[in-house]
């Protein structure tokens, strides 16, 4: 690491609460990541007759455990259980329940309330929030992560061709940008909706359609600032291609501002794809997402359990963001880094 690097991780540490909103949020994403071990309808592992069975990665069918049908085994019916602990036992996760699973033996009606099998109640389907909030935890950052990541290269590369060529070629493409980003995303989004069944990756190529244009400007003035230095024009004279001159040369200074950027560009894209689902115009019915949820809580204003779990678990989510963001533009602000 170069002695500017390190500098720059000391200044990021002593931000001491964009740290810790790092580890943080880090923690959260990792376990979020494991959200098939930590919340699943299947166990984990079985152990029945001596041998070793693994139901997440493999179909076992329900006669494979004593049982009388071809079928996967449905490994929370009582009569599979009875079948398994009389010749092993089952090792389950923490949360007994994936996104989609529905609790049949709710004592009252959905959206139940929390209870010692539901820690944080049910939605209006019978469906554990705590699965629908750890799997919806992982979309959502993936989502948000894949458009930072894909805009970012997206805007970069154009807003470095604007502003190294600059004249007819920068002209040109301020006038597209112009024209682009005045289309309304919303009705776009809509409009799509009408013709295509929205999923994932549709939902994704939409968006960057629209985000890409958001670090345009950044890159565009770092590339205008930095065209006509003299080390940029000595290595044309001595032949570098434009290329290298872009990438090698102009890009390292226009990536710091850049880099800055990153956690809001990913706090946007979450709020992007939370704003969708909780119209209605974002993930299949039935998929994990935080915008559901609160479309959900509004709906049962009855049940404040769907609401304030969707709530607080975007509002802490986005803000650990914010706080890493703010402790990033803190260690690359050029000020504390050559004091």
């Amino acid at each position: 690491m170069t002695p500017i690097n390190q500098r720059r991780w000391r200044n990021f540490k002593a931000n001491r609460r964009g740290f810790w909103s790092l580890w943080i949020f880090l923690v959260l994403f990792a376990t979020s990541l494991a959200a098939p071990v930590l919340s699943n309808d299947n166990p984990l592992l079985i152990r029945y007759d001596g041998e070793f069975y693994f139901p997440l990665t493999n179909f076992y069918a329900e006669t494979e455990f004593g049982g009388e049908f071809e079928t996967q085994a449905d490994y929370r019916d009582e009569f599979v259980i009875e079948l398994i602990e009389e010749k092993g036992w089952m090792l389950w996760p923490p949360v007994r329940y994936s996104y989609d699973t529905i609790n049949l033996d709710l004592p009252v009606p959905a959206p139940a309330p929390p209870s010692a099998d539901n820690w944080l109640g049910t939605d209006d389907h019978g469906r554990d929030v705590v699965a629908r909030l750890i799997y919806g935890f992982r979309i959502s950052v993936l989502f948000g992560l894949i458009v930072a990541i894909v805009s970012s290269v997206i805007g970069i590369v154009a807003g470095a061709t604007q502003g190294y060529f600059g004249g007819v070629t920068d002209l040109i493409f301020q006038r597209v940008i112009e024209v682009w980003t005045s289309v309304p995303q919303l009705y776009v989004l809509i409009t799509i909706a009408a013709i295509l069944e929205p999923g994932f990756f549709i939902l994704l190529g939409i968006v960057l359609l629209f985000s890409w244009v958001r670090l345009v400007g950044l890159v565009r003035a770092e590339f205008l600032r930095g065209r006509n230095f003299e080390y940029v024009t000595a290595a044309r004279a001595l032949g570098v291609g434009d290329r290298t001159i872009m990438f090698k040369h102009l890009l390292p200074n226009a990536m710091v501002a850049t880099l800055t950027f990153l956690p809001f560009i990913l706090n946007g894209s979450i709020a992007a794809l939370t704003s969708l689902d909780f119209l209605g115009l974002g993930l299949p019915p039935g998929s994990a997402s935080l915008g559901e949820l609160l479309s959900q809580g509004k709906r049962n204003i009855a049940a404040p359990w769907l609401g304030l779990s969707g709530f607080f678990t975007i509002a802490i989510m986005l803000s650990l963001l914010i706080f890493i963001g703010e402790a990033v533009r803190d260690a690359l602000d050029p000020r504390k880094t050559f004091q």
